[in-house]
């Protein structure tokens, strides 16, 4: 049995609807992939598993998959928050372009004392006009903050950090052991993960997505946050199929509950940088101390060698860095940095780390070992980069009526709609049981 490591043949799944996201990249081309990559690895683990006797036709309709890439969510009466914070965005600064990252208020604060300046997009595109590219990012990073100076693809190839993401694997499998999985009398062709234990210690947005597809089959999905934290522009939409709740892993009575739900976990997600664990006092010998047979998957943002390793970024900053931007000028014929339409780093990611999360299931099934898998959005960059254009149809600009479901979603904010599954197996139904709820409103323990 072969570990998940590329994105499967196009030979290996069918696919339906027409359409394209409208950009210098083969953005639909990765969206259909990337789910059909789930299908794929859904489809040998309930082989692995007995479920089936036979692989399962995958089936990914393009429009729909392309349209996840986006929001899956749409409010009925109520409007969603703003994603962005105010001063976040692209500047032009004095020998190019950066972008700034300020959800976070200590990523915000954090730019606005390295700027020395008012807390207003006016005083901020002021500032930024003093400083060169490269020396802003990094002064901003130093301070704790996040940044991207723009680079173009052959910047990024030649600086130390993209040759090292280059070599690296899209999917790199360390740490080999054995693996026994727990019993699931509940799973069936119908609900493979259901009773499947999954530990969620992501954020914003690759991570949130892997668990929410592993809730889709089945999958009980407990999330946990510091308390008080928030998404407000994206929770609605990457919480669905799972429960929220809140531990501070700095309390002792929170890391006792948190330990607890560790050592009962199956599988656990999780998207902080390297070292950031361990300095909680959870490095992987802890874990795996704690959880035996625990299954794990990762991500960050920059890759796993090289002197970003341990940079904190997101999706819009990577794409800055690496050359998409830059890319993306050209091909809109601007002189203003043009990202994708869609998060597609986080999005491509997300989807990969649920295909891996599978295929660590179906080694563990098969009696094979079972390492664990790391992903990074600087190395989905690169897979994007590779991708050829293919896709037919004319572009998708916003999802239609007849693309949402007609069931009513009552979420934590108020009912919407949900997209329609992309991804199609049969007998097998990509449903969630609990609608998108807001952090911190379950209790800290498994539901069943």
């Amino acid at each position: 049995m072969t570990l998940f490591r590329t994105l499967p043949d196009p030979g290996a799944y069918r696919v339906t609807g027409s359409g394209q996201l409208p950009s210098a990249y083969a953005v639909t081309e990765l969206a259909t992939a990337s789910l059909a990559a789930v299908g794929t690895e859904l489809s040998s683990l309930i082989q692995a598993l007995n479920l089936s006797a036979g692989r399962a036709e995958v089936t990914v309709d393009q429009r729909l998959a392309s349209l996840w890439y986006g929001y899956s969510f749409r409010p009925s009466g109520w409007e969603m928050p703003s994603l962005w914070d105010a001063i976040a965005g692209v500047y032009d600064c004095a020998d190019g372009w950066i972008r700034l990252h300020s959800n976070l208020p200590h990523h915000r604060a954090a730019a606005l004392q390295v700027l020395d300046c008012a807390n207003n997009r006016d005083a901020v595109t002021a500032a930024v006009k003093k400083w060169p590219g490269t020396a802003l990012e990094s002064a901003i990073v130093n301070q704790g903050g996040v940044a991207a100076a723009l680079r173009s693809r052959s910047d990024w190839l030649a600086h130390p950090q993209g040759a090292a993401v280059a070599i690296e694997p899209l999917i790199d499998w360390t740490e080999p052991r054995s693996v026994t999985l727990r019993d699931r009398p509940q799973a069936s062709p119908t609900r493979p993960l259901a009773g499947l234990r999954v530990l969620d210690l992501t954020r914003v947005l690759a991570g949130p997505i892997a668990t929410r597809t592993l809730a889709g089959f089945g999958a009980e999905v407990l999330r946990i946050d510091p308390p008080g934290w928030d998404e407000p522009g994206v929770i609605p939409d990457i919480s669905l199929g799972k429960r929220c709740a809140y531990l501070d892993l700095r309390s002792p009575n929170d890391r006792h509950r948190f330990e607890a739900l560790l050592s009962t976990a199956d599988v656990l997600v999780h998207g902080y940088r390297p070292g950031a664990l361990d300095g909680l006092g959870y490095d992987l010998k802890s874990r795996w101390q704690l959880a035996p047979n625990l299954i794990e998957v990762t991500l960050n943002a920059y890759g796993w060698s090289g002197p970003w390793t341990g940079r904190r970024g997101f999706d819009s900053l990577v794409q800055m860095s690496c050359g998409i931007a830059d890319t993306g000028r050209a091909w809109a014929g601007t002189d203003h940095p043009t990202p994708l339409p869609v998060q597609a780093l986080d999005h491509a990611t997300g989807y990969l780390m649920a295909a891996a999360t599978l295929s660590a299931l179906s080694a563990a099934a098969r009696g094979n070992m079972v390492p664990q898998a790391r992903l990074s959005l600087a190395r989905s960059a690169a897979l994007l980069d590779g991708l050829h254009k293919t896709a037919t149809g004319p572009d998708i600009s916003s999802a239609k009526d007849s693309d949402f479901s007609d069931l009513v979603e009552h979420s934590g904010w108020g009912p919407g709609q949900r997209l329609r599954p992309a991804l199609h197996i049969p007998s097998t139904s990509m449903t969630w049981d609990r609608p998108a709820q807001t952090c911190g409103s379950a209790h800290a323990t498994w539901a069943t």
